[in-house]
């Protein structure tokens, strides 16, 4: 049966009403020595539930702060309320594509239900660890290569979202599931980096093509203006002086106009 804060709570019976209140004529005669057994005090933190001849004597844990409690009866199981993280060992996880791959991750989760976690499972904390494991497993089962490595975000809320549905019943709350770290093997890390070398080898290739073309065609057009005006050839004959004297370099090449050249030739 499972049992939750709001479930029903289970009746004593007459031999237990019996066994009650004979504790409760013991506390009375021994007021004095039982005092410091009958009060119990549950941190802030923490609650406390509180079993009753085997039997759950509340619908909602006790706590903080201090209450009252039949010694030779009552027995109490203190719960901590605090978020707990661990991580989830590396699993060797085959992907969809046939990739085997190291996975690993961490899990927040808190206790919702105190009762739940007490009486619905024998270690909530374990069990959680355990389940953690498989369903990593089960949900990168379901994935390619190409998902695993870009989509972590989906991949985490997908575990959490699975993980908070199957330990609704042992009174747990997954927080947050995150994905820490894929390893793949040696050999693929090489095949996908030359992959990628490749493929931006390629890349710079295509730009510098284009650039030369772009290059190709504006010299044609300052061609196709310096023929216009002659005397643009001679302002580019200055400008390109001025760039080798700012260098400073001792040699300097003086060009000739080819009609000079053919002048002298002829004489």
């Amino acid at each position: 049966k499972i049992l939750h804060s709001e479930g029903p709570i289970g009746s004593l019976g007459c031999c237990g009403w019996v066994l009650v209140i004979l504790s409760g004529i013991f506390v009375f005669f021994t007021f004095p020595i039982t005092i410091w057994v009958c009060f119990k005090i549950v941190q802030e933190y923490e609650r406390a539930v509180i079993f009753r001849l085997g039997r759950i004597t509340d619908r909602k844990a006790k706590g903080p702060g201090i209450f009252f409690i039949l010694p030779c009866t009552d027995s109490i199981v203190k719960v901590d309320l605090r978020t707990v993280s661990f991580d989830i060992p590396p699993q060797e996880i085959l992907t969809k594509d046939s990739v085997t791959v190291s996975v690993d991750g961490v899990v927040y989760f808190r206790v919702s239900d105190p009762i739940a976690s007490v009486a619905n499972v024998t270690n909530a904390d374990f069990s959680t660890r355990l389940l953690a494991q498989t369903t990593l497993r089960n949900v990168l089962g379901t994935k390619n290569l190409a998902e695993v490595l870009s989509d972590r975000e989906g991949i985490a809320h997908s575990m959490q979202s699975s993980l908070d549905e199957a330990t609704d019943n042992w009174g747990i709350k997954v927080e947050r599931v995150e994905i820490k770290d894929v390893k793949l093997p040696l050999q693929l890390q090489r095949a996908m980096a030359a992959e990628a070398e490749a493929s931006r080898e390629a890349r710079a290739k295509v730009i510098a093509a284009e650039g030369e073309m772009n290059a190709s065609r504006a010299l044609k057009e300052a061609s196709l203006v310096i023929a216009e005006s002659p005397s643009a050839l001679q302002l580019r004959y200055l400008q390109t002086l001025n760039t080798i004297a700012a260098e400073k370099n001792s040699t300097i090449i003086f060009p000739l106009p080819m009609d000079i050249i053919s002048h002298f030739m002829r004489k």
